[in-house]
């Protein structure tokens, strides 16, 4: 069993372990997964279904219900072959996986989120997002790992 001590891992280590943990949640369901060597377009991951299909994986992790996002550079919501992994790190439990085609993004909403941050005095750049509180989890819960995998098989 591992350690589920989550606060023992620094911001880059639960990134990581966060990784590690959704490429094995795609094997255990028999899929190929290809590791990318350079994480500069966005993409932690490559999935081969049993379509003969490739997938794109990108992976966010969050210890608390909290908001995260994606570069609109990196993250094309009109690529129907890309996903984002999403790992909830809850104290002394496993994580909690949640699988969430790029697609979601298309129609934004209080939950999936499209910020171009284009007026005056904005710098950031623009960015998909997820805000995870309590009162929307039922719309996270959608996209459990288990029942989305489904569509890969």
């Amino acid at each position: 069993m591992p350690n589920m001590d989550w606060s023992k891992l620094n911001h880059l280590q639960l990134g990581r372990y966060a990784e590690y943990f959704a490429k094995m949640e795609f094997a255990s369901f028999g899929l190929e997964v290809f590791s990318s060597e350079v994480d500069d377009r966005g993409v932690d991951f490559i999935v081969k279904d049993n379509q003969q299909r490739y997938c794109e994986i990108q992976v966010k992790s969050l210890r608390s219900l909290n908001y995260t996002f994606m570069q609109k550079s990196k993250f094309n919501i009109d690529n129907p072959n890309l996903y984002l992994t999403l790992l909830l790190f809850k104290q002394d439990q496993m994580p909690n996986v949640f699988l969430i085609p790029s697609t979601t993004w298309r129609e934004p909403n209080e939950v999936f989120v499209d910020k171009d941050y284009d007026k005056p005095g904005q710098t950031s750049k623009p960015e998909y997002g997820i805000n995870i509180s309590r009162k929307n989890m039922d719309k996270i819960e959608e996209y459990k790992f288990k029942d989305i995998i489904k569509t890969f098989m």
